[in-house]
């Protein structure tokens, strides 16, 4: 080799690229935690907003509302009235698991925004217990941690 030629060894390079391969690895695995939070999140945020998309419509078309789990098919349905006229349908991930509290699987709102029957459901995920509230009264909910 002439010595005019500046660069790096193979030596030089292969342990540059190790460290690099180590600093990647460690980030990924570091990132699952998050994803996993990430997606908690946005599927009780999801789940709160349908919520009060059927609470407020039932009380904008002066018709009860129902939203129905279906933890088998692992998805919930908005219907006006009984099953009459599906006005929303959402699958979520296998990972969550709805389970009854003192509440059925089935939440009506009334016409006024109230809810039918008033008590907690709950839902599972692999890390975490969350117990969804329906307070008696004025059909309020709340989502928390367990």
């Amino acid at each position: 080799m002439k010595s005019a030629q500046k660069g790096f060894t193979l030596i030089e390079s292969l342990i540059v690229l190790s460290i690099f391969m180590i600093l990647s690895t460690v980030t990924v695995f570091s990132l699952k935690p998050e994803h996993t939070m990430m997606e908690d999140e946005g599927f009780l945020t999801r789940m709160q907003a349908d919520l009060y998309f059927a609470q407020n419509y039932a009380m904008s078309h002066q018709h009860e509302v129902s939203l129905r789990f279906i933890p088998s098919q692992y998805k919930y349905k908005v219907s006006e009235g009984t099953e009459q006229s599906l006005i929303l349908e959402r699958s979520y991930s296998q990972n969550f698991r709805v389970t009854e509290g003192s509440i059925p699987f089935t939440i009506v709102f009334l016409p006024n925004g109230n809810v039918r029957n008033f008590g907690s459901l709950y839902i599972r995920t692999k890390t975490k217990v969350y117990r969804l509230t329906f307070l008696i009264g004025r059909g309020r909910f709340y989502v928390a941690e367990q």
